[in-house]
């Protein structure tokens, strides 16, 4: 079943429905979620090197984050597999989410009981708790966004993503900016490491889960239907989750072992960008594919239920398919892969713009971490309301046409150098934008969800709306040193024209659906 977009409200609904419990509650989550990111990337860089670890070294730890984007791997084992007991007492959702915010805690404090500065062994426990933090922190984020589709109507979807970005924002806030002034107030910098400031600082920061877990207690599970599941013996679900795990092991193995080969032909290649990115991808692209193989294969030979296996991994694509028909459902998964192009690209490269200008580090900081964050979540919370009032396909509109235009603001601010005004201008409008299209976004991805296949649905989808972008922006900075940033910012405006067509489209084409299976529904 397809959750319909959400009708048009009065301004009088949309602002009473700020206050539904269920809006509410997607503020304490989009918190929860907020938090760990950080905790590996920015925080934990800065711990790690003030420990004295090579620069190198450092780096390795961002692909402990990769769990976020492939998270559409195991979503639909969150979808399948019950809880042992917990399932029972609390509900297939909430079961889960106490799971992963408990290990997210647990990952935590196996952070902060380990000194990175003491040898190899702690460093290799280090990357193993970055890594459980990682996978934790997405599988946080599959249950979070199944149960936000499951457990309201279509017309709080705009305002539950609203208020989820905002909690996702400040979230990220205390992990980021939070977890610094803490490591500084408990007495350690750059120049004096001291241990004991960091674990006391990651113990807060895991003690900040508890808005999650205290949430996960009280909110409701989700009514959903699920009496057209199929139900396996226990023996079934053992053997899925040991297929899995050994589909993983091969991935892993295949990518962390095989990778001398790759890096001769990258040194061989006398450190070409281009080259060495399609060596990584090649690579990257044989691992997925002997797991994949590994996986087929044990399938084939009934390491698992058959039917088990399609209806986990197969089913959830196919239906979207069906739903859809191939040639709306191509021209959705087209626009998911793009709405976000314009200021994600320009979002990779946008701190280096600002200090190429000139500004200092405090001075982007304060615009960029502490003003910007505040105006994406008046944005977010805007566009929610703005998508509840007028709809959803016509705020996605809005915000495809205004990301487009914003990049131009940023032209402006290059010709005039270290202008501290257009600076925040820039900066307002860059966010105000990005938090109104989000809200927009999310929603819109909602509705095209499945209540049947809602986690691994909205996985794919939150997967495929960063991985075009992302790949694109790792190479902002090849663009900007061809054309300079005047050039690039009219490339990321113009990149972003399309994307005013597909929703354009795409609305002509959900109509047309949804008014024939209105005509069809009148003739039965």
């Amino acid at each position: 079943m397809t959750q319909p977009v959400a009708a048009p409200h009065s301004w009088r609904e949309s602002l009473v429905s700020l206050r539904h419990p269920r809006v509410i509650s997607m503020l304490f989550l989009g918190f929860s979620a907020g938090i760990p990111l950080l905790l590996i990337f920015s925080s934990l860089s800065l711990w790690l090197r003030e420990a004295g670890i090579e620069r190198n070294a450092v780096t390795f730890f961002s692909w402990a984050a990769l769990a976020f984007s492939f998270k559409f791997v195991w979503a639909p084992l969150i979808d399948r597999l019950p809880v042992p007991f917990l399932t029972h007492w609390f509900g297939r959702r909430r079961a889960w989410l106490l799971v992963a915010q408990t290990s997210i805690v647990a990952a935590i404090l196996f952070m902060a009981l380990t000194d990175p500065a003491t040898g190899a062994d702690s460093l290799t426990r280090m990357a193993l708790a970055a890594v459980l933090l990682g996978f934790s922190a997405a599988t946080q984020d599959i249950v979070i966004d199944a149960y936000r589709i499951e457990s309201a109507a279509p017309r709080l979807q705009a305002l539950m993503s609203s208020t989820y970005i905002a909690g996702y924002r400040i979230g990220m806030v205390v992990a980021g900016a939070g977890a610094l002034y803490l490591a500084d107030l408990f007495g350690s910098d750059a120049g004096a490491y001291h241990y004991s400031a960091w674990r006391m600082t990651y113990f807060v920061m895991a003690s900040t889960m508890l808005v999650g877990l205290i949430t996960t207690l009280t909110i409701r599970e989700p009514e959903t239907d699920r009496s057209a599941d199929h139900h396996y013996a226990p023996t079934d679900y053992l053997r899925l989750l040991a297929v899995f795990a050994v589909t993983a092991a091969t991935f892993a193995t295949v990518f962390f072992l095989g990778d001398a080969p790759f890096t001769g032909l990258k040194t061989a290649a006398g450190g070409d960008v281009l080259v060495g990115f399609l060596l990584e991808m090649l690579h990257f692209a044989l691992a997925v594919s002997a797991g994949v193989l590994i996986g087929w294969t044990l399938v084939r030979f009934g390491a698992i239920n058959r039917v088990m296996a399609r209806e986990t991994w197969v089913e959830p694509a196919l239906d979207f398919f069906r739903r859809y028909g191939l040639k709306t459902a191509l021209l959705l998964l087209a626009l998911i892969g793009l709405y976000r192009i314009s200021d994600i690209v320009l979002g990779v490269i946008s701190n280096v713009f600002y200090q190429d200008l000139g500004f200092t580090k405090s001075q982007i900081a304060t615009a960029v971490k502490t003003f910007g964050v505040f105006v994406s979540i008046a944005g977010g919370l805007l566009g929610g309301l703005l998508a509840t009032r007028y709809g959803v396909m016509r705020i996605l509109m809005l915000g495809a046409i205004l990301s487009s235009a914003a990049q131009l603001i940023f032209i402006a601010l290059a010709n005039a150098g270290a202008n501290l005004v257009l600076l925040y201008v820039a900066v307002g409008a860059d966010n105000l934008v990005a938090g109104l299209a989000s809200a927009a976004f999310v929603a819109f991805l909602s509705s095209l969800t499945s209540v049947s296949f809602t986690a691994v649905q909205y996985a794919i989808f939150s997967s495929l709306m960063t991985l075009l972008p992302k790949l694109l922006g790792g190479y902002s900075g090849t663009i900007v040193n061809g054309i300079g940033y005047p050039g690039f910012f009219i490339f990321t405006s113009l990149i972003g024209i399309p994307v005013i067509g597909l929703v354009w489209l795409a609305g002509r084409r959900l109509a047309i659906a949804d008014q024939t299976r209105m005509a069809s529904g009148a003739k039965d």
